[in-house]
């Protein structure tokens, strides 16, 4: 089962830099990540994102799942209720993550212009040395699917201070 985790950062290229070391991570075996995507809002409130493969072919999540859930999710506080029938197209997946309205309307508040949030879907993963890699980079989570001791640990990870090298 797949993990979703949401990390919101004041920039694209913070969001980017992150994504780059779960990368790097992910080709040590430290994690093992279906997908990461880089939602971005510009200033004008437009969002644009970033996916750097395709997932289905790596048997990961389908490009549609990402277009749905960032686009309610960015639509969500202008359009509400009018989603009704495409919202109610992929509701059975994001419930899986516990996904809701409320949750859409969190993320979209969270991310100002200039902004961006790193959606990530993690199989699996060896948390301590990966949040060691993590400490931090900064971010709030704003969505994890993970247990609340692994969530605690992931944010504390993201707020620490770097060990020196």
């Amino acid at each position: 089962m797949n993990d979703l985790l949401v990390i919101a950062f004041p920039s694209e290229e913070k969001a980017e830099e992150v994504r780059q070391k779960l990368f790097t991570m992910q080709k040590e075996y430290l994690i093992e990540l279906g997908d990461a995507v880089v939602a971005v809002k510009t200033p004008d409130g437009a969002v644009k994102l970033n996916q750097l493969f395709s997932t289905t072919a790596l048997g990961g999540v389908s490009g549609a799942f990402w277009g749905a859930l960032i686009g309610l999710i960015f639509m969500m506080p202008l359009a509400g209720a009018a989603i009704g029938a495409g919202a109610g197209a992929v509701s059975g997946a994001l419930t899986d993550f516990g996904i809701d309205d409320k949750f859409m309307k969190d993320v979209a508040s969270a991310i100002p212009p200039g902004g961006a949030a790193l959606f990530l879907l993690v199989r699996k993963m060896t948390t301590d040395k990966v949040l060691e890699g993590l400490k931090g980079v900064g971010g709030v989570v704003l969505r994890t699917s993970f247990d609340k001791s692994k969530e605690d640990a992931i944010r504390a990870a993201l707020t620490a201070q770097p060990a020196s090298a």
